[in-house]
């Protein structure tokens, strides 16, 4: 029997007007990084955001490393990272040689928990190590928009700068406002799997234009002024080339649209889910609180486990033997094996969690999958996924 072909988890989804874009780089041969669709691409960051400047890379990690250079984190220095979230919003502080503390996330949003952020504030101010806080990283994990009032309300008390890592919520809003415009900077992703994508790249945006002009010269290798390659600090080949931003002109494009689209594909399976179980349903979602929209990048579910064997597991083995990609959420930083040495703040303080169990964030991950997201999912994908889901239900409810 043939393998069907896979349904993937978020696969990119081109709009038409990408090549035309390329076409012209090609035409004129602006193939090197720099070049008109680099310098359009960065504009239109900016009308769409409401940034006053913004700057194309070649990822969103190297953004993050780059804001982290242009606060001047170094070692001995700390900065509070969102535990839950992928490595890309930690690693960039340990390539500065800093240490990163986790922040454990809350129900509401799945992001930063501002409880746990203020403890881990107080904490090292008691120890005498508040100078050498230099950062906060929240997360707009999956879209949804952290709870940027009370984070912002912290930090500024604190007299520390945000780097909002956005890096998954380009096209969602927190009460009017684009994600990634709130702190100092904002780190943006457009890597192949995201909303939109350049194949691979991410930006910086911010109100802070001599931050990004700075930027701008750490990411083209900290070259002097000089007709010859002068450097007088050591920077950075982090810049956005102008064919992959001419894919990303054509794909900010149909921004609105994909949102939209994501929007749908969450809605979807709320109502799948909603129809197979009347009252309590052991599948949550990841909510939307007043004020916040978000992009749904991906439609995430919480699987309470069953003792007919309903879990996370039950659902993604299922998909995983019908060719349907599935994803657990992400693993907290503060379970990596990597980071197992690295101090982890939750409401009740600095604790220890290796195995999750003592926070929102290893619940989320025990519970939680992604499931298929793609704008271009067709309706016979559908039909595979709901008529797997179907058989998952079925075995799970004769077991029961």
């Amino acid at each position: 029997m043939d393998t069907p072909p896979k349904i993937w988890l978020s696969s990119p989804h081109m709009g038409g007007e990408e090549q035309l874009y390329v076409q012209q780089a090609f035409d004129t041969n602006w193939i090197a990084p720099l070049g008109p669709n680099v310098t359009a691409f960065e504009d239109d960051l900016k009308k769409l955001s409401g940034a006053n400047a913004s700057l194309a890379l070649s990822a969103g990690t190297a953004a993050i490393h780059i804001a982290m250079d242009l606060l001047n984190v170094g070692p001995g220095d700390l900065v509070l990272v969102q535990s839950f979230t992928f490595c890309g919003s930690a690693n960039p502080v340990v390539y500065r040689g800093a240490e990163p503390i986790f922040i454990d996330s809350e129900e509401e949003t799945w992001n930063m928990d501002p409880v746990a952020l203020q403890q881990a504030i107080d904490h090292l101010t008691a120890a005498g190590k508040k100078d050498r806080i230099k950062a906060i990283i929240p997360v707009h994990l999956y879209g949804m928009p952290a709870k940027m009032d009370e984070i912002m309300a912290i930090a500024e008390a604190a007299g520390v700068p945000i780097v909002e890592d956005a890096a998954e919520s380009l096209g969602s809003t927190y009460k009017g406002r684009f994600t990634g415009t709130m702190g100092w900077m904002g780190v943006y992703s457009f890597n192949g799997n995201k909303i939109i994508t350049t194949s691979g790249g991410g930006a910086l945006i911010s109100n802070d234009t001599k931050a990004i002009e700075a930027a701008f010269h750490l990411a083209t290798q900290a070259r002097d002024e000089a007709p010859h390659y002068q450097h007088s600090k050591v920077g950075y080949n982090y810049r956005m080339s102008n064919v992959l931003a001419g894919i990303g002109r054509g794909q900010l494009e149909v921004l609105t649209q994909r949102v939209a689209q994501r929007r749908a594909n969450f809605e979807r399976y709320k109502s799948y889910f909603a129809a197979h179980f009347n009252g309590h349903s052991p599948i949550a979602f990841q909510p939307e609180l007043d004020g916040h929209f978000s992009n749904r990048w991906l439609s995430c579910i919480l699987v309470e486990p069953q003792q007919n064997g309903l879990n996370r597991e039950t659902i993604r083995l299922a998909m995983e033997a019908e060719n349907i990609e599935c994803r657990p959420l992400w693993k907290p930083m503060h379970m990596q094996p990597v980071f197992q040495q690295a101090a982890f703040y939750t409401r009740e303080g600095l604790v220890k969690d290796p195995d999750g169990v003592l926070s929102v964030a290893g619940q989320l991950f025990e519970k939680g999958l992604c499931l298929p997201s793609g704008t271009n999912m067709t309706e016979q994908d559908w039909e595979r996924i709901t008529h797997c889901l179907d058989g998952v239900l079925a075995k799970v409810s004769a077991i029961g």
